[in-house]
């Protein structure tokens, strides 16, 4: 395999990902990262982040609502996403590995993990629509 060179872009974006809590988009860290290399450009974002993907460094979350997120957070660990305002947080659960094992019984394939998404309206939400009511 090759040896991936060093990268001071590469290395600001996964210290700026892991600095964070909020699952933040490509977008949002291109604009965050802009502010100490104001030279970089969102593709190199784009082309580090799924780097970072692909080497099993950060997490990317496809929620099903809008852009991509990015995790530094790797453990197995669910999320909660708002249907309103698109945030996704941590749910400070622990994994179910009974959910693994009753998925298993309906797999020919042999299943080692799971990803999953819990839906909703955040608090923040919830109270603004209270308010406005």
């Amino acid at each position: 395999m090759k040896t991936l060179k060093y990268s001071r872009q590469r290395e600001m974006i996964k210290t700026c990902l892991m600095n964070r809590h909020d699952h933040p988009t490509a977008d949002t860290l291109y604009m965050n990262i802009r502010e100490e290399f104001p030279n970089i450009s969102l593709g190199t974002v784009y082309r580090n982040l799924n780097l970072l993907v692909d080497l099993g460094e950060i997490r990317k979350l496809s929620c099903g609502n809008g852009p991509d997120r990015f995790d530094a957070d790797i453990h197995p660990h669910y999320h909660f996403v708002c249907r309103k305002c698109g945030q996704v947080q941590d749910l400070s659960m622990e994994t179910s590995e009974l959910l693994t094992v009753a998925a298993q019984q309906h797999c020919k394939g042999q299943i080692d993990s799971h990803i999953t998404y819990f839906y909703g309206v955040c608090d923040a939400c919830m109270t603004e629509s209270d308010e406005k009511s």
